[in-house]
């Protein structure tokens, strides 16, 4: 099954409306978001049948037992994250703070002190006609990268003979975005015609070239700034990236994604680009 990732190098390009769009037009069974921070790929798919939900584990996080504590205040005074306090109820450990990294256990004399397993976020999969894996990582939980390699492995778990699977990726380069990189077989960046957005491309083609990784590009919302536009073609003959193609800002294409449907789902300027940008990636890719 081959793989394409959607990726843009900042948030607001119209990564995931572009994800959409290619799901319908390959009518894809297989699919993922990867964005677990903020996922919102099924608001454009119409995913109304309640998923398998699993909970994510990831680092452990430390627990008092009030009833072993000796109030020595070893761990306050050894917690560089300034994760334990105490009140008249006791000693209590804010899991947002705690990094689990078990110093206040080690040093608790009377191992009042242990790391316990903490959820992280929640798996979510959807298998009906369709295969369609996502997941929203918990507010203050540093393990994106862990669960978005969960998602992955989820999406795959399920065989139904598929031979395209679409990802939703994360914007940005960070830990989410280079575990949904890997093991795929190409990458579709979406541009921004703007300062920003070619600094934040360039990064993100970068990052995806470590891993040896074939990447192409797009622009979206081409039309609004024509001589950032035309840097970024000239980048991409410059660095030898195929270029797919470009898609103008649509008011049309707004009001359909604000009705929840896609940009392919109605007939739309943006919608009829896309395919286009479609048609080239599926070249290459399949």
């Amino acid at each position: 099954m081959k793989q394409l990732l959607i990726l843009s190098g900042k948030g607001g390009t119209g990564k995931t409306t572009l994800a959409s769009a290619f799901i319908k037009m390959a009518q894809a069974k297989v699919y993922a978001d990867c964005d677990v921070d903020a996922p919102n790929l099924h608001l454009a798919l119409n995913h109304l049948s309640q998923p398998k939900r699993n909970d994510f584990y990831g680092m452990p996080k430390a627990e008092i037992n009030q009833t072993f504590c000796a109030k020595c205040d070893r761990c306050i005074e050894n917690c560089r994250f300034d994760a334990i306090s105490a009140d008249d109820d006791g000693y209590h450990v804010d899991p947002f703070a705690c990094e689990g990294c078990g110093v206040c256990e080690m040093i608790c004399p009377v191992r009042a002190i242990s790391l316990k397993p903490h959820i992280a976020g929640e798996l979510m999969l959807y298998h009906e006609d369709v295969v369609f894996s996502t997941a929203q990582l918990k507010m203050g939980s540093g393990t994106s990268g862990m669960l978005v390699s969960e998602v992955k492995k989820q999406m795959k778990s399920v065989e139904i003979g598929a031979e395209l699977a679409i990802i939703d990726g994360s914007p940005g380069i960070g830990c989410p975005v280079i575990a949904s990189i890997s093991g795929v077989n190409m990458v579709l960046i979406v541009a921004e015609p703007s300062i920003s957005g070619i600094s934040d491309m360039e990064r993100i083609i970068k990052t995806a070239q470590t891993f040896h990784t074939k990447t192409v590009v797009c622009i979206n919302k081409y039309d609004t700034n024509q001589k950032k536009t035309e840097a970024i073609v000239a980048y991409c003959k410059e660095q030898d990236i195929p270029y797919m193609g470009n898609i103008p800002y649509d008011e049309n294409a707004v009001k359909a994604i604000n009705q929840g449907l896609t940009i392919v789902d109605t007939v739309c300027e943006a919608g009829l680009a896309a395919q286009e940008v479609f048609n080239k990636t599926m070249q290459i890719l399949l």
